[in-house]
């Protein structure tokens, strides 16, 4: 099945490349990981120029109360320029955990950035120490968290932390939220996995062995139509999975899933083809293919690793 989007969609992704090329996106990121979120709080309030922030949050919160193809349009951007910081959580989830909450508003502006933990799935909440506010989500009840103990991350710029309630919890569709943090990041991996594509088509064409470009070996060929076919085929899954979310489908729990293990597979089979593209360059922290290679590999268990969406599928089928 193919999915078009249409010419306001289209427009509103290529207004996220334009903001996005125009800021050091890479620099953002190690400047996060080195725990300065300057540059990176620079580039969220580009998105919140463009409304991203105000995707999920409701209208009466001066949010746009998009559609969650809107949201997957705009999350596989950000997967596609390695945005930093909790894009899923706060862009996402905390929309749906805060929808009669005040704070909705702050969201929408790119004012408050949030964080969510959610048990037994998530059981930590990443960048907490960048967030204005941290969720703690469990069995149909929300609550503000206070921080504890870090954990390092493969992803140097994604720290996690341990979290615990505090007192005071409201109700919120805590289910919900999890199928549209699933999707979210299963967007991302579908714009990490493209980035990485082209990146090794591009690397392909400059790099030679044997007098000749290595693009021009039948091997290097097929490997990467291999990974244009895996990428290309996870995007119309994510699409539908956002579809069957919008209206509420009785299987829109298997569709999201589905989506989840193809943009995780996807983008893994584009990051070991970038890397074996690249040879041992890809291999330096100073070469930006590292951000992609690590931020992969950061998302595909996050949100419900592959085996864990795998069973889902099954149990629904």
């Amino acid at each position: 099945m193919r999915f078009d989007l249409d010419p306001q969609q289209r427009d509103f992704a290529a207004s996220i490349d334009a903001a996005l090329a125009a800021a050091d996106v890479a620099g953002a990121v190690r400047a996060w990981a080195a725990g300065d979120f300057g540059p990176g709080r620079k580039v969220w309030a580009r998105l919140a120029d463009l409304g991203v922030t105000a995707l999920m949050v409701p209208q009466r919160f001066d949010g746009i109360d998009a559609h969650p193809v809107d949201l997957v349009v705009a999350l596989e951007r950000l997967g596609r320029w390695c945005v930093p910081g909790p894009v899923t959580e706060s862009v996402a989830v905390a929309p749906i955990l805060l929808a009669a909450d005040d704070r909705c508003a702050s969201l929408a502006t790119g004012e408050l950035i949030a964080t969510v933990a959610l048990p037994p799935q998530i059981p930590r909440a990443v960048d907490a120490d960048a967030a204005g506010l941290v969720l703690l989500a469990h069995q149909g009840r929300v609550s503000e968290a206070n921080v504890g103990d870090r954990h390092d991350c493969i992803d140097p710029s994604r720290r996690l932390f341990d979290v615990t309630a505090t007192a005071t919890t409201w109700q919120a569709d805590v289910a919900r939220a999890y199928e549209f943090g699933a999707l979210a990041t299963a967007a991302q991996l579908v714009g990490a996995g493209q980035a990485l594509r082209d990146a090794a088509v591009d690397y392909a064409k400059q790099r030679s062995q044997f007098g000749r470009p290595i693009g021009s070996y039948q091997a290097i060929k097929h490997k990467l139509a291999d990974v244009h076919i895996a990428v290309e085929l996870a995007r119309p899954l994510v699409y539908g999975a956002a579809l069957s979310l919008a209206g509420d489908s009785a299987d829109a729990r298997r569709d999201v899933s589905a989506a989840k293990v193809a943009a995780a597979d996807a983008a893994l089979l584009a990051a070991r083809s970038a890397l074996q593209t690249h040879g041992a360059i890809g291999f330096t922290a100073e070469h930006d293919l590292s951000l992609w290679l690590l931020r992969v590999q950061a998302l595909r268990p996050a949100w419900g690793d592959p085996a864990v969406h795998r069973r889902r599928v099954l149990e629904a089928l």
